[in-house]
């Protein structure tokens, strides 16, 4: 049973196939602005790759990158296929190219589907990366003077001031953390003496944060240091008091970010698809519809298009058969290669 047959007069393919040409030429172009959205996105998770623990969500970018340029590949070979449609001398040898064409096509366009799906599905391993790659940059906040975290400080700071947030989850990590260098504490002093000792670790803590983590639009003066400490600051009470710091935490200003990217460019990434499958199936009709027309006289008779010669069931049975022989075939191929050719021993001599 055929499915999906539709006829097409003379007219009518011609029409399919200039409207198909136009249209690959616009999924072209829509292929190379997927390209360039998958090199933004991941040029924007490179940029704070020092704040990710793990790089799983740079799947998403990659697979927008290849898809968008096998996409371009795909529509000009499309092209190519509806203009030599219009000449019947010329589109039989489209005849072998097309079934592959169309199943490597297929796969192509399904991944724009997986990307998308992927891009909300991955939310929670992008959460826990930056949850423990912003532990460990908050934790490193003070090596300056080690090699490879020399601009740990100066990332943290930058990140802090441009997404106008403070800490990991709030302002409260930077308590639990040396973040002053030794090499700029006065040890002969006995405030850093009493901090130091009153430390298991011998680190030197405090209720203070680094400057990045003030508020500019706050009318107070910043408050860095002493914050839990009523009695240090005039007409303050901390519990009560909106304190002149960003509220919100780095990670979660991170995720509502990406997250915030992934859903621009999740519909984007949806009308490509769309696009791409409607070209897909309209290729399909034009080229059964001129299947039609080859070895006739009258190149101008009405065919007959449609998706699969049988139904889905018996298409993927046949298909199934197909891809068993190929695989026996292989085999059998693979033990004539490898076994050596068995010869009948000569008779040896006899022996006295």
């Amino acid at each position: 049973m055929v499915l999906l047959k539709i006829k097409f007069p003379f007219q009518k393919r011609v029409r399919l196939a200039q409207g198909l040409w136009l249209l690959s030429w616009v999924a072209m172009f829509s292929g190379a602005i997927t390209f360039a959205i998958g090199v933004f996105l991941k040029t924007e998770l490179h940029r704070r790759s020092e704040v990710m623990h793990s790089m799983d969500i740079h799947i998403v970018p990659n697979l927008l990158m290849a898809v968008g340029l096998a996409s371009v590949g795909i529509n000009i070979c499309a092209g190519k296929v509806c203009q030599d449609s219009l000449d019947t001398s010329r589109f039989p040898r489209w005849k072998t190219f097309l079934p592959p064409f169309f199943c490597f096509s297929v796969f192509i366009t399904s991944l724009l589907l997986v990307a998308m799906i992927l891009s909300f599905a991955l939310q929670p391993s992008l959460e826990e990366s930056l949850k423990i790659g912003l532990k460990n940059g908050i934790q490193f906040y003070k090596d300056t003077d080690t090699p490879g975290r020399c601009f740990q400080k100066e990332i943290i700071d930058r990140l802090q001031i441009e997404f106008q947030c403070c800490g990991n989850t709030n302002y409260r990590d930077w308590f639990e953390v040396q973040w002053i260098s030794s090499r700029y504490l006065d040890f002969t002093s006995k405030e850093v003496k009493d901090r130091v000792r009153s430390n298991v670790d011998g680190r030197y803590l405090l209720d203070g944060v680094p400057f990045s983590c003030c508020n500019p639009a706050s009318p107070r003066p910043c408050i860095q240091y002493s914050l839990l400490d009523n009695s240090a600051h005039y007409n303050y009470e901390y519990q009560t008091e909106e304190l002149n710091l960003y509220n919100q935490g780095c990670r979660q200003a991170l995720v509502s970010y990406y997250m915030g990217l992934m859903n621009t460019i999740g519909p984007c990434v949806l009308f490509d698809f769309l696009l791409q499958m409607t070209i897909l199936v309209s290729l399909r009709y034009l080229q059964t519809a001129m299947e039609g027309v080859i070895g006739q006289e009258n190149v101008e008779i009405e065919t007959e298009g449609y998706i699969l010669e049988k139904g889905v069931k018996e298409t993927l049975l046949e298909t199934k058969e197909k891809v068993k022989k190929l695989l026996q075939f292989a085999q059998v191929g693979d033990a004539s290669a490898t076994t050596p050719g068995t010869q009948p021993d000569e008779e040896k001599p006899a022996t006295a």
